[in-house]
This record gives C-alpha cells, structure tokens and sequence, in this order.
C-alpha cells in the first residue's frame, strides 16, 4: 500500500498533473483514500501494542485495570472487524454517497405501511453510522404508510453499505387493515445508487430533457415541507423520470433530481452490460416480486432471514431498529469469498 501511496504523490508532483483537472481530482481522491485506510490500519495497531502492554500489568494491579483491559479489547475487536469490512469495498463507487428509494409493492395498505416501516429501519441504521439523511422525494400513501421515498445519504462508504440492501423485502404478519385478524404478506423494493463525484459525471444533452415544475403537496410530515419549487426531469430516450420536491429553491431541487437521473442513468447502463453477460452465458435470474432478498416474519413466529446469504435473526424488534449490519457484513464477506455474485 505505501508504493502505491508513494507512486500517486509522485504523479501529483509532476509537471503538467492538474492540467487535467477531473482525472488529478480522481487521483488525487484514490491517493487519500489509501492514506486514510493506512492511517486506519496504523492506528489499530498501536492501540494492539497498548493493550499489549496494558495486560502485562493486570498481574500487579487492581480490579480496575482489568476491567479497562477487557473494554479496551472489546472496542478494538469492533473495531477491527469495521476496518475489516471498510477493505471490502473497493468499487468505483462505494466510498461515494447513496441515494436510497423504497417503493410500495404488492399489499395495499400493509404494502404502504411496510414501506415506511423500512424508511424508519433504514433511518435508524444511518444515523446510528453517522451519516446524515436528505429527503429528496415522499409520497405518502392513500390511507397509511408511504408509496415511495427517496433520500440522500451522505458518508464514507454509504453506497458500499447500502448496495446491499437493493432487492425485494418482504413483511409477513398479522394485518392491522384487515378486521378478521388474517395474515398478510407484503412487499416493498430498495433501489440503491450512488451519487456521482466530479470526475464520475455524465454529459446529458439538454434536448434529452423534459423539465415540469409544480407544488408539492404530499403529506411528507416531518420528512418534507410544501413548496412551489418541485422539479421532475424526464429522460425522453430512456422515459426515466426523477423528481425532487425539497424545500429549497427551484434551482437546487433541479440540480438534486439531474443528479439522481444520472446515477439512474449509470445504474442502466451497468445493468445492460451485466444482463448481456449473463444472456452470454445463460445466467438469467427472476427479479419479480417472488424472488425477495429478505424475509422480516412477524407471524407466527418472529424471524428475519436474508435469503441470499441464510444469515438469520429472531430479534425482529431490534432489526426494525436498525440493527441490520448483520446482514450487510455478512453480504458482503460472501461477495468477496465468492460465494455469492454482485
């Protein structure tokens, strides 16, 4: 790693480098980034070498040293096992910011209920990593719940987290809606995408676009204000339309939701390729409302189950609460064992 920390400041050091802004931008970005995880790696080692020391006191001294000696272990084991993860992702795009959408599925009222359960399993999640939130979209439901959500995420690595969440899930218990006391299963989908840095943009010609602007007049409750400066932008050639209804101005709400097409854009073009291989090499999958990524039962018994990696957990209280790194962790251990594929 400190090669090629070395080699990057070399390139940054020669005749010419920022000559090419967007290209020094990226390796100017690259460089940092493996400072920061050398910095990372550093530091846990020397907290290691303290904890070393610390234990050959404990045969001398009190109760209490003991006791920092057990904490101290504890952190640094999670935090080793964070830095672990963190080497994990090394794609273009993880240690960019997310923008995560929920989309009300098969349900009716539960389906719509469901999908703002996960907007507050997700809100939770993210504010218990530090990152912040930015509502860009919300439409609330007919009678309960939410149809769609659209958020920002800003953090370290909050795409690299969240990608693993993208797929079908699915709520089964006892329906609140429904007077005869039966079950009922649910759905809602997570799209996740990253927001493009400077260096990752896209050109889109203005004639591609079709700009409306209106009111906003969901009932997003805490999550958005009215405002008279709502933007959608339609791709004409792709037909995908993206909106942003913020309260700030006109202009910001445009620049959001262009940022949010380009990343859908990006997302398409990727897919494209992706199912071209597969059709090469006759590896088709369902990606219908049947072929969810996780399970969330609440009846007749309580369990979430990660149908990708069979990762399970029966404190489905607790996993309602944010308490998901369970499964992104172990996600994305078996993405990079190769057990399972992106």
């Amino acid at each position: 790693m400190k090669l090629v920390i070395e080699e990057y400041e070399h390139k940054m050091q020669s005749p010419g480098f920022w000559n090419d802004n967007i290209k020094a931008q990226k390796v100017s970005q690259e460089c940092k980034a493996l400072k920061d995880q050398l910095d990372k790696y550093n530091s846990l080692v020397l907290r290691l070498e303290d904890i070393e020391v610390l234990g050959e006191l404990i045969g001398e001294e009190k109760e209490s040293i003991i006791k920092e000696f057990i904490g101290d272990i504890k952190l640094l084991e999670k935090d080793v096992d964070k830095f672990r993860i963190e080497t994990l992702l090394s794609g273009e795009y993880d240690r960019n910011n997310a923008i995560l959408t929920l989309h009300v599925g098969v349900g009716g009222n539960d389906a719509q209920d469901w999908t703002e359960m996960l907007l507050r399993m997700y809100t939770r999640w993210i504010e218990s990593k530090g990152f912040t939130i930015e509502i860009i979209d919300y439409i609330s439901g007919d009678e309960a719940g939410i149809k769609s959500v659209t958020l920002k995420v800003s953090g370290e690595f909050s795409y690299g987290y969240l990608k693993t969440e993208k797929g079908i899930h699915r709520l089964v218990r006892i329906s609140p809606y429904n007077s005869s006391g039966k079950r009922q299963t649910s759905f809602a989908s997570v799209e996740v995408l990253p927001e493009l840095k400077e260096d990752q943009d896209i050109d889109i010609r203005p004639e591609a676009l079709k700009l409306d602007t209106f009111r906003a007049g969901g009932a997003g409750g805490q999550y958005v204000n009215k405002t008279e400066s709502a933007v959608r932008i339609t791709h004409i050639p792709t037909g995908i339309v993206v909106q942003c209804q913020n309260e700030r101005s006109q202009h910001y709400n445009r620049e959001v939701a262009l940022k949010v097409l380009k990343s859908k854009l990006i997302a398409l073009k990727e897919r494209a390729h992706k199912e071209k291989i597969e059709d090469l090499t006759g590896e088709q999958k369902d990606m219908g409302w049947g072929s969810q990524i996780r399970s969330y039962v609440f009846h007749p018994y309580n369990l979430v189950k990660d149908h990708r990696t069979l990762v399970e957990n029966g404190n489905v209280d607790a996993v309602m609460d944010g308490d998901i790194d369970l499964f992104i962790n172990e996600y994305l251990k078996q993405i990079s064992n190769g057990k399972l594929k992106e």
